[in-house]
């Protein structure tokens, strides 16, 4: 006798072209955007991210036409940022918020994810800067972040979910709580990706249980142990983990999501989890059998 899985309905699955190999607008590596949209679809999904800004069509009515005729809708929108390096930095990111703010409001979503700089070239390797922030830079971080919360609220009535990511400043369970504990609940929430959150060391499940009010996002991810231990000891940046096969397709990785969707559905709060595995660059026919594979796997965790 099978029991049927529990029912998370305040889980809202989605994917993004992050799981079809898509890093940049625009790539040579990468598939086009029609192609990404038509097996989104086909996968499964109803709900998708904008990606990187300038990979799907910049025109709303473009891409409302576009993801209208295959039944989906957009969750978020990315950027990327430094404001750990302070005021000075703010008119540049700005600039970049705002083109892809406007997209995003223009799409109906309601959240924008907030990815910070890396310290080291996710390409190359070169170390760009101190991996270590001081304490200037962290006062710096979180006020320029509130700050960011506020005006995209004010401005586009987005709610800005900030990405802890590798080889950034917001990284390792340490990083995170002191990143949540310096930053106002109500301008700032957590985009909790559970890959990420491995690679550094972290516990989604108890991260949730310990923070569950400030997570406001949910990136599902899993990372393969034996190239993670790979990867830590000979300090491979991210970019050339990803291409080692560091995030690894559901459920043969670590976390397990069951418990993480779980500990999520308690919260009690609808959360999208946006299906994201890293796989830049990637040959054009790998991402859709395993997003078809992955969307069956959700399923049968009631998601």
């Amino acid at each position: 006798m099978t029991s049927s899985a529990p029912t998370l309905n305040h889980i809202r699955v989605g994917s993004a072209p992050d799981s079809w190999g898509v890093w940049f607008a625009d790539d040579p590596q990468q598939i086009p955007w029609r192609r990404f949209l038509d097996e989104v679809a086909e996968a499964g999904y109803t709900w998708i991210e904008l990606g990187p800004y300038g990979y799907l069509p910049r025109d709303p009515a473009v891409l409302a036409d576009e993801t209208a005729r295959r039944g989906l809708s957009v969750s978020a929108g990315t950027v990327f940022t430094g404001l750990h390096h302070g005021p000075a930095v703010w008119e540049q990111t700005w600039s970049h918020v705002s083109d892809i703010a406007t997209l995003t409001q223009a799409m109906g979503a309601d959240q924008l994810v907030v990815i910070p700089s890396f310290w080291r070239d996710d390409k190359t390797g070169r170390v760009l800067e101190d991996s270590t922030l001081t304490a200037a830079q962290w006062r710096d971080l979180t006020t320029q972040t509130e700050r960011l919360g506020r005006e995209v609220r004010e401005r586009y009535g987005l709610r800005i979910v900030v990405h802890p990511h590798a080889d950034t400043h917001i990284d390792s369970e340490e990083n995170v709580a002191r990143f949540l504990d310096a930053t106002d609940p109500d301008l700032v929430s957590l985009c909790l990706d559970t890959g990420h959150y491995a690679y550094c060391g972290g516990d989604s499940v108890k991260l949730i249980e310990t923070y569950g009010e400030r997570i406001g996002y949910l990136h599902l991810k899993q990372v393969d142990p034996e190239v993670l231990a790979a990867v830590r000891a000979e300090h491979l940046p991210f970019g050339p983990a990803v291409a080692r096969g560091v995030m690894c397709e559901p459920p043969t990785g670590v976390p397990a999501l069951e418990p993480v969707l779980a500990a999520a559905q308690r919260l009690g709060v609808d959360l999208f989890a946006i299906v994201e595995q890293d796989m830049y660059p990637c040959p054009p026919d790998k991402p859709l059998p395993i997003a078809q594979r992955t969307r069956r796997f959700l399923r049968s965790c009631g998601a």
